[in-house]
C-alpha cells in the first residue's frame, strides 16, 4: 500500500455496512493534535465489482452529496453484489464551508491530482483516493454540479475508452445514468494522461469513470437531484450489483462535444438569452453586460463566436471580464462498439 498519512475508521475489505472517516492530521492552534473528517461509507457483499461514488469533490456543488447520503442510508449488503465505497464531502473542508476550494489551503480538489501524502491537506486528499482507493475500484462515479457560478442540466461526461472493451462500458453506463445530456470528450485523456482532475487520475489507473455535472447556481435542483438519485441505481442494476432493482424505461440521452466558451469582457450586470439546449449562431448576441452604475451608458453585446447549441450557462447576474457565460456543444454521434465519432 503506497504511503498515506490519512488512516481509515473502516474495513475496506469487511462484508457488511460500515461508516466512519479518513482521518487526515491536522495540527492547528485550537487542535494540536487533531484531525480532519472526511465521511467515508462502505458497503459489500461477497463478490463482485467495486464502485467508487464521490460528491464534494468541490463543495459548493451540493445534488450529489445529498444523492450519495441517501443512497448510503438506503442501500443494504443483503441488497447488493459487491463493493460501494461512499464519499459524499470527498473534500470535506470545502464541503463544509460550501466553496469550490478548500478554507484551509486554497485546494481545488480536482486539479490536485495525483496529490502529494506530505502536501497541504487537499494534496493529502487526492494522493489517497489516488494510491488508495482507485487501485481497489473497478468503476467510480465522480458527481459534480455548476456549483455557484454556473448551471448544468443533468449532464453526464466521459471519455471515449482506450479499447474496444472499456467502450462498451463507458456506453453501458451512459445509458443506465440515462441523464438528458452527455459531454463526451472526443481527445485527450487515456493511461497517459496528465489532468490534474479526478478523471485524469481514474484514467491512468485503468479504472472506468464517468462524471455528471447536476444542475447547480448555488443551491439544489430537486430535478437534477432526482435524475442522480435514479441514475446511480440504475448503474448499479447495469453493474449486476443491484440485482433486484427494476429499472425503468429509458428517457434518451442528447450527446454532445464541447465546441468552447463564451467569456464576457466588461464587467457589470449580465441579462441572459439563451437556455441550456437552445441553438446559438456564431456572430449571435447570446446576452447583454449593463452597467447600472453609469447609467446612460450602453449595454454591451456578448457575442458567440461559436455555432452549436448551450450546454451550460453562468448563473451569477454580475460578471466580470474573463468570466464564463455559457460553455457552447455540438451533437455527435458515437459508435458504441468502437467508442469512436462517426
Amino acid at each position: 500500500m503506497a504511503e498515506s498519512f490519512i488512516t481509515a475508521e473502516v474495513d475496506f475489505n469487511a462484508d457488511g455496512k460500515q461508516t466512519g472517516f479518513l482521518r487526515l492530521p491536522h495540527s492547528v492552534h485550537r487542535s494540536a493534535y487533531g484531525w480532519i473528517p472526511v465521511p467515508v461509507v462502505v458497503i459489500q457483499n461477497g463478490k463482485g465489482p467495486t464502485l467508487l461514488l464521490m460528491a464534494g469533490n468541490h463543495g459548493d456543488e451540493y445534488e450529489g452529496q445529498i444523492a450519495l447520503a441517501n443512497l448510503a442510508q438506503e442501500l443494504q449488503p443483503e441488497d447488493m453484489r459487491g463493493r460501494v465505497i461512499i464519499l459524499p464531502m470527498a473534500n470535506f473542508p470545502a464541503a463544509q464551508a460550501g466553496t469550490r476550494v478548500s478554507p484551509i489551503d486554497g485546494g481545488n480538489l480536482n486539479r490536485s491530482f495525483p496529490g502529494n501524502p506530505r502536501g497541504t491537506p487537499t494534496e493529502k486528499i487526492a494522493h489517497y483516493i489516488d494510491e488508495i482507493l482507485l487501485p481497489m475500484t473497478d468503476y467510480i462515479v465522480d458527481l459534480h454540479s455548476g456549483g455557484s457560478s454556473l448551471y448544468y442540466e443533468p449532464t453526464l461526461l466521459r471519455g471515449l475508452g482506450q479499447d474496444s472493451e472499456e467502450s462498451r462500458k463507458l456506453a453501458k453506463l451512459q445509458d443506465a445514468f440515462d441523464l438528458p445530456y452527455a459531454w463526451v470528450f472526443t481527445s485527450g485523456g487515456g493511461r497517459s494522461s496528465t489532468s490534474p482532475t479526478c478523471m485524469g487520475a481514474a484514467n491512468r489507473k485503468s479504472v472506468v469513470s464517468i462524471m455528471a455535472e447536476l444542475g447547480g447556481a448555488g443551491g439544489v435542483s430537486n430535478h437534477a437531484l432526482h435524475m442522480v438519485e435514479r441514475g446511480l441505481r440504475r448503474i448499479l442494476h447495469s453493474l449486476d450489483m443491484l440485482p433486484a432493482y427494476q429499472p425503468d424505461a429509458l428517457q434518451g440521452t442528447r450527446t454532445m462535444e464541447s465546441v468552447g466558451m463564451v467569456y464576457a469582457y466588461q464587467n457589470g450586470v449580465l441579462e441572459m438569452h439563451k437556455n441550456i439546449g437552445d441553438p446559438v449562431a456564431k456572430g449571435e448576441t447570446v446576452a447583454l453586460i449593463h452597467h447600472p452604475d453609469t447609467p446612460l451608458q450602453p449595454a454591451d453585446k456578448v457575442v458567440s463566436p461559436l455555432d452549436g447549441s448551450v450546454l451550460c450557462k453562468r448563473a451569477m447576474g454580475q460578471v466580470e471580464r474573463g468570466d464564463t457565460v455559457y460553455q457552447i456543444g455540438a451533437d455527435i454521434k458515437l459508435a458504441a462498439e468502437r467508442g469512436v465519432p462517426q
